[in-house]
């Protein structure tokens, strides 16, 4: 069964992407274990929790408002991970950010509506189920193991493949572009 949402609105940067916002969703601060759902149009694989950002909503707010939809969990918001170009199907945007779960929900919107299923994987078991799926949302998973540990500067550059673009931010939250095929800035 596919997700339908009668009253989205998909919403479109100056560029031409879209808009979208995730959460790495974990058991606690250590960050070894990573929340993942099932896939609305594919049931049997997993992928990060996220979606399209709704007409003049925030990032943070859009990340927040999708694990609570996808995945029923609520939690405390941390560090931008970064932001996440693919170009190869779609032009999308994404804006991901660390969340530590605090609350998980026995029964959520897309459980209910959708039959979604949520379960814990290690990192490196994450990266591996979501490498033949969604090989996007691995590179999340790389991106969070790049930048060592939950205290680290967000602004480290780790390994990215040629379909993503990284735009990890600086102190002063500006954005600083990454070719992540040549590293070049």
């Amino acid at each position: 069964m596919m997700k339908f949402k009668p009253n989205q609105t998909r919403t479109y940067d100056g560029e031409g992407f879209k808009r979208r916002a995730a959460c790495l969703c974990f058991k606690n601060e250590n960050e070894d274990e990573v929340l993942l759902v099932s896939s609305s149009r594919h049931p049997d694989q997993w992928i990060v929790p996220g979606g399209g950002m709704e007409p003049e909503e925030e990032p943070c707010g859009a990340a927040v408002r999708e694990v609570y939809e996808e995945a029923g969990v609520k939690g405390k918001l941390g560090r931008l991970l970064g932001v996440f170009e693919h170009n190869q199907d779609r032009k999308h945007r994404t804006y991901v950010y660390v969340l530590t779960v605090t609350e998980t929900l026995e029964d959520w919107e897309d459980s209910v509506n959708i039959g979604r299923k949520r379960k814990w994987f290690n990192i490196d078991e994450a990266i591996r189920v979501l490498q033949s799926h969604k090989p996007v949302h691995a590179e999340y998973l790389h991106r969070l193991t790049a930048t060592c540990n939950p205290t680290c500067s967000s602004t480290c550059c780790g390994p990215t493949n040629g379909n993503t673009w990284v735009f990890p931010m600086t102190d002063d939250n500006a954005p600083d572009y990454v070719n992540s095929t040549t590293g070049d800035r």
